[in-house]
């Protein structure tokens, strides 16, 4: 007998939708929560070359919590492109105007840095309140601990 190791081709790729509460969890651990899906990484057809994750469609992304002093001291950086073009923004800034951002960067920081990642991003959608516009695609409610 030889036992063949399993490897998912592109083209069986199946993709669910899943729907994850912002407000349910700390920032770090909704992020994994979410890359995991992003990645794929809890089905058994995971293959770390193939992107067979899944879409996750996050809701009140204006009330996830953070811990410790982060809402005043984590600062979020941004450059502009122009000499001298550094721009930087507080958690609680960031919050009041962009929250979908908060939960952008945080997932985006714990993907793997390859060529997937833009991939896995796009299927990744935030909104800020509690509506969102993929109830047609009917995602499953994730429940998160």
């Amino acid at each position: 007998m030889n036992p063949k190791t399993f490897s998912q081709k592109a083209s069986d790729v199946n993709r669910d939708w899943h729907l994850v509460d912002a407000s349910e969890l700390t920032l770090g651990r909704l992020s994994t929560v979410i890359a995991n899906l992003l990645i794929g990484k809890s089905k058994p057809t995971y293959t770390p070359h193939i992107d067979n994750g899944d879409y996750v469609v996050v809701i009140n992304a204006k009330e996830v919590p953070v811990t410790g002093g982060k809402e005043l001291k984590k600062i979020y950086y941004r450059h502009t492109g122009f000499p001298g073009g550094i721009k930087d923004a507080r958690l609680e800034e960031v919050r009041e105007k962009f929250p979908e951002r908060i939960i952008e960067n945080s997932v985006k920081g714990m993907l793997p840095k390859n060529k997937l990642q833009a991939e896995r991003m796009k299927r990744l959608r935030v909104f800020a309140g509690s509506d969102h516009a993929h109830a047609a695609q009917s995602p499953k409610k994730v429940e998160v601990k």
